[in-house]
């Protein structure tokens, strides 16, 4: 039974997890940098401790300091929102070894869906369509440009770690894709500190479906519909549409059977999303 709650957050984020908390009966920990003294958040916690300077760098991302927090506060739980830690396995792994609950995915499963290249052999193996590829990261760019040309241009070239658009690139031909393919380990790089890429088929003109998933820890697992996020900028959702005006009843149907396929596969528990890219004729693969 969850009785006190760390939030490992800030701003809307945070404020939505007070809020809810208080619905709940459940007692909740804020943790702040010094910029966020004075944040609602802050002051609508039954309790609030400061782990650090302004930058999110010394402060949300210092796992240290929010697990120390966690002790201080002798919380039952940590919720970290998203972004931040929302997505490290390593601090939700630390969690579990502090019998700490970790509100969010078990850390197996985020370093198994974290890792893209993973995530595809993973669902792949469950009978999830996935768009032809790579096996795994590739060593060099002359690695992969023969397999990208044994796939067939056009390609997509994409970090391993990646997310949000970044570290990646469209190569069109064999002329481009050496640049293309060290512009986006740079990127990935920085973004991610990791520049492992892979490459995949490029779809012209695909529709962005994601299917959103709950799961308990007993094996029960419903999705709840889809959204349509086809309208991008750089990469970007800019709107998403529910439901999506592009899917039939046998499209939609055959679509969340498969994103439940995904999730089991992958052991995922809680709240999730597991999206796909569908081509004209109605094919649709596991990103």
């Amino acid at each position: 039974m969850i009785k006190k709650i760390l939030i490992a957050n800030r701003g809307e984020i945070a404020l939505r997890i007070v809020r809810a908390c208080r619905e709940l009966g459940i007692h909740t920990l804020a943790v702040y940098s010094e910029a966020d003294e004075q944040s609602l958040h802050v002051q609508l916690a039954d309790e609030a401790i400061c782990i650090g300077p302004a930058s999110g760098s010394e402060s949300y991302l210092r796992a240290d300091r929010i697990l120390s927090a966690a002790e201080i506060g002798d919380i039952d739980a940590i919720h970290p929102g998203y972004g931040f830690l929302s997505e490290n396995a390593e601090f939700a792994e630390q969690c579990e070894s502090c019998n700490i609950e970790f509100i969010g995915p078990r850390s197996e499963t985020i370093k198994k869906m974290g890792d893209k290249a993973m995530a595809r052999e993973t669902v792949a193996k469950a009978g999830v369509p996935i768009i032809p590829g790579s096996d795994g990261p590739l060593a060099n760019e002359i690695v992969a440009t023969k397999v990208a040309q044994k796939i067939g241009f056009p390609v997509i070239i994409k970090a391993v770690s990646g997310g949000g658009g970044r570290g990646m690139r469209i190569a069109h031909n064999a002329v481009s894709f050496a640049k293309e393919f060290l512009s986006a380990r740079m990127e990935a790089e920085k973004a991610f500190g990791d520049g492992s890429l892979y490459v995949e088929k490029y779809l012209e003109s695909p529709r962005h479906i994601e299917f959103q998933i709950l799961a308990d820890k007993h094996g029960n697992m419903v999705h709840l519909g889809e959204r349509d996020c086809s309208v991008q900028r750089r990469h970007q959702k800019v709107i998403e549409e529910a439901p999506s005006p592009f899917l039939d009843k046998s499209l939609r149907t055959r679509m969340g059977k498969a994103a439940l396929k995904a999730a089991q596969a992958a052991n995922y528990v809680n709240a999730g999303t597991i999206e796909f890219l569908v081509d004209a004729k109605g094919n649709f693969y596991f990103i």
